[in-house]
């Protein structure tokens, strides 16, 4: 077993190897990365790329940022686990720090960003149950179609995916589905289940291909949520942390979230961390022994995230986001935005789509981000015809404009 462990193995092997052994629940790209550094990660051939997904948003300070894995390194060595059946040393000092970063009274640790999501979901349902007096059992969540909030049995109850939800209920209930950037579906909505404690929604929809709302949708949405005494929600988890240009999305509209959830990036790639932020009026609902994680702020995670905080502030890198993702719109805009190939760029801060025109059924996009492997640059696919571009925040002009011609050369070169 050892030497299995120990031998050099080509891509096709190493792909061959997760295929045999490992479940079929996703579809890679045909690449095999071994080493990442700021804007770029390599193949085990040595060959260098672009990552223009960044794991789904949560590289936005860069692959091996040095502050955040020295963190990782000394806090490891340190002490890694203990647990919330005892104090650390670590986690108050990153209570602390968050509530204050985002300026709400407490926040709840977690791991993954479905954990963040199911917290959210269990503390708004108890806390209308407790403040609002809804009858036992009957609170309601109101979410938008084309959502992505994790793939959870909970979640996936109402997803509007049919790739993410179908065959695996039956569901969860206590949700319903309204359009995206529809107030008025909000409002309506509303008058019509008075049991319904809160709006769960993504600032920009990101899975679904970098749906932007319109300007107020959320400020709008908020305002509702108001009026009924409901609650807004705001999945900030690839959205959040500078991703879009601002610290939050919903800073666009000049909206603080009654219930904020994060992740990805909180760690900084490097462990995962997610956090339900809110205050005390609503937090404190949950009691000892109503919700946790063994893993849930430990001693790890809460020095990795302060340091990815840090260095979100140190490193401007919201400004960052905004200045180089104009850029990138524009100069792609202007090489290949009246391609027949491409239907639309759309996008804000580093969080960027290009929609193929060809249908969702097609094998367009997936062929073209081959060809954008070939070229340098690693992109994928979603919904079919949508190819997200999402680097790390630390990228430069330079690196922007180069990556700008490698993809408005591929498309310029593209066959079928």
């Amino acid at each position: 077993m050892n030497e299995i462990l120990h031998k050099q193995y080509t891509a096709e092997e190493l792909m061959a190897m997760e295929d045999r052994y490992g479940a079929h629940n996703y579809h890679p790209l045909p690449v095999v990365l071994s080493r990442g550094e700021g804007v770029y990660v390599w193949d085990v051939d040595g060959k260098r790329y672009y990552d223009f997904l960044s794991a789904y948003s949560a590289v936005n300070q860069g692959h091996g940022h040095p502050k955040i894995v020295k963190a990782l390194q000394e806090q490891v060595q340190r002490l890694a686990l203990t647990s919330r059946a005892f104090y650390n040393d670590k986690l108050g000092l990153y209570e602390k720090y968050i509530t204050e970063y985002f300026g709400y009274d407490k926040v709840l640790p977690m791991n993954t960003g479905a954990e963040g999501v199911e917290t959210a979901i269990k503390l708004v349902r108890k806390w209308g149950y407790e403040k609002r007096g809804i009858p036992p059992y009957e609170a309601n969540i109101i979410v938008a179609e084309g959502n992505f909030h994790g793939r959870t049995t909970t979640i996936i109850s109402f997803s509007t995916d049919p790739e993410a939800k179908d065959g695996f209920g039956p569901y969860t209930p206590g949700f319903t589905a309204i359009p995206y950037n529809d107030v008025q579906a909000l409002e309506k909505a509303l008058e019509e289940n008075p049991n319904t404690v809160a709006f769960l929604v993504e600032p920009i929809q990101g899975e679904a291909g970098v749906n932007v709302p319109d300007d107020g949708y959320l400020k709008k949405a908020k305002a509702i949520c108001e009026k009924y005494h409901c609650l807004l929600v705001a999945d900030e988890i690839q959205t959040g942390i500078a991703r879009t240009g601002k610290l939050l999305a919903s800073y666009y509209d000049e909206v603080r979230p009654d219930v904020l959830i994060l992740g990805k990036a909180l760690s900084g790639g490097v462990y995962p961390i997610s956090a339900v932020l809110a205050d005390d009026d609503i937090m404190l609902s949950i009691k000892p022994g109503q919700h946790g994680s063994t893993f849930g702020g430990n001693p790890v995670a809460a020095a990795v995230a302060v340091a990815a905080l840090e260095v979100v502030e140190e490193e401007n890198l919201a400004r960052n986001a905004m200045k180089t993702g104009q850029l990138f719109r524009n100069e792609l805009q202007k090489q290949i935005g009246a391609h027949p190939l491409v239907k639309q760029i759309r996008g804000k801060g580093l969080l960027n789509a290009m929609v193929i025109n060809d249908s969702p059924e097609s094998e367009t996009a997936w062929n073209i981000c081959l060809k954008l492997r070939d070229n340098g640059l690693l992109a994928k696919p979603t919904h079919g015809n949508i190819i997200r571009f999402a680097p790390p925040l630390v990228i430069n002009e330079e690196q922007i404009l180069e990556s700008v011609s490698i993809i408005a050369n591929t498309i310029k070169q593209y066959a079928g």
